[in-house]
């Protein structure tokens, strides 16, 4: 008998957490680059105080990366669209690199209003094409 009442606790405690571990998915399935202007200078801003010290800490190093994995998919974007000969939105060089002022100036360029539905790989993109523009 009681080791029924300890599984329908049990039970009782997992039916509770089903709610989250099915979210949780949903959570970790945004991909790299997907978060959006807003989130991103949002987390900036918080440790912007450290200077160049900012990138050593984990949320540096989350937005780092989150900068780099758009830059890859912006580049693994551009070299099918040059593979497969179709016009491409920028033409950057083959290497080159955007300081982080550049970057967060860029984002902040933004107007606060459409932060939240602009992805960082979208903010990429306009950064590409309005640094590397195609000839006409």
């Amino acid at each position: 008998m009681a080791g029924g009442k300890w599984r329908r606790m049990i039970n009782a405690k997992h039916a509770r957490l089903l709610p989250v571990l099915l979210t949780a998915p949903l959570l970790c399935a945004m991909a790299p680059g997907d978060m959006s202007v807003a989130a991103f200078l949002a987390r900036a801003a918080s440790i912007e105080r450290l200077g160049p010290l900012a990138l050593a800490t984990p949320q540096g190093h989350q937005l780092k990366g989150e900068v780099i994995a758009a830059g890859k998919r912006y580049k693994a974007r551009i070299d099918a669209e040059r593979r497969a000969g179709r016009k491409t939105t920028s033409c950057p060089p083959e290497s080159g690199d955007v300081s982080p002022d550049q970057w967060l100036s860029h984002l902040r360029s933004y107007p606060v209003s459409v932060r939240r539905k602009v992805s960082i790989y979208s903010a990429f993109d306009a950064l590409m094409k309005k640094r590397y523009p195609c000839p006409a």
